[in-house]
């Protein structure tokens, strides 16, 4: 469902956002969707510890730039190039954890990887091989900035077990913040805007504020602290789709054969890159605490496996 609905949000954005209407545009959507949010976790919020604000105030920041990044991004690119970019967060993120894992992607991944880079030249040279776009370097921008994000709400430890509305709530009020500080200094104010909206805008508005931003953030949010991060980016890997459909099918984007060859890249890259980083399957054989293995019954313990140098079993296998 978050994948369907950012998939969306590129084509709703651009249709009513310029350059000059960007920063106006998202405080109108945050105050849109803080309100609700605020009064569904009222209490919650309220318990919040210092150490908690802290840790939501660090997310908010890297969402706030998230957003400035994909919003600057969809105005000067298209909205199908601009979803199928950000997908590259979907390689960055198992690369990321990689490197802080200090480990080593398997080779299809790194495959799969070069395949979806491969693929978004080809698809920002849909009209014949130039410098990218301003858009599309913001959209990589972007999708770099999202692979931190998800590795910081996962790693962060001042957040780890804070309630998931709260948390939320802390970072949609930080970018309020930094949105409404920014709003008189740059392009137009968002009152003016607000009166220039017709209703179909606003039924975009509150597409963006509601789905986009209160439903997809919360639970984001909430799945990234219950798994992995690679797994939350994968499973996100429909996003790009869902962008080409709609830019496509409603927005009148057309990529070029050389476009349309690069979106296929991609989507093949990210899916087999999703095959590539998915966890090995549980093992069938019960694993019982160590403190219960009997060095008699588990052959890996007998005779097959030296204690020498493990502290764990140095020591305690006598007893």
């Amino acid at each position: 469902m978050v994948a369907v609905v950012w998939g969306s949000s590129y084509l709703a954005t651009k249709e009513i956002t310029s350059n000059s209407t960007v920063v106006a545009m998202l405080l109108l959507r945050f105050l849109v969707a803080i309100p609700l949010l605020g009064i569904a976790a009222g209490r919650r919020i309220r318990r919040l510890t210092p150490r908690e604000l802290r840790g939501g105030l660090v997310l908010g920041l890297i969402l706030t730039t998230i957003f400035l990044l994909e919003t600057y991004g969809v105005v000067h690119t298209s909205a199908t190039n601009a979803g199928l970019i950000i997908s590259l967060t979907m390689i960055f993120t198992p690369l990321a954890e990689s490197a802080f894992g200090r480990t080593m992607p398997s080779r299809a991944f790194l495959g799969a990887a070069g395949l979806s880079v491969v693929g978004v030249a080809l698809l920002t040279q849909g009209s014949g091989f130039t410098a990218p776009s301003l858009g599309d370097l913001l959209m990589l921008l972007a999708a770099l900035a999202r692979t931190a994000n998800v590795l910081v709400m996962h790693r962060l430890p001042a957040v780890r077990e804070t309630d998931d509305g709260a948390l939320t709530f802390v970072q949609l009020a930080t970018a309020v913040l930094v949105f409404g500080l920014l709003s008189p200094f740059i392009g137009t104010t968002p009152q003016h805007l607000a009166a220039t909206l017709t209703a179909a805008q606003w039924l975009d508005v509150l597409y963006l504020a509601l789905m986009c931003t209160l439903f997809a953030f919360f639970v984001q949010l909430w799945a990234v602290r219950r798994t992995t991060p690679s797994r939350v980016s994968l499973l996100l890997g429909t996003e790009p789709l869902w962008a080409a459909v709609v830019g496509i099918s409603l927005g009148g984007d057309v990529p070029g054969v050389l476009g349309f060859i690069g979106a296929a890249l991609v989507l093949a890259g990210t899916f087999w890159g999703r095959r590539a980083a998915a966890p090995p399957p549980p093992a069938h054989r019960h694993q019982l605490p160590a403190a219960d293995l009997d060095p008699d019954l588990d052959p890996d313990l007998d005779g097959n496996r030296s204690t020498e140098g493990d502290p764990e079993l140095e020591g305690n296998r006598t007893a």
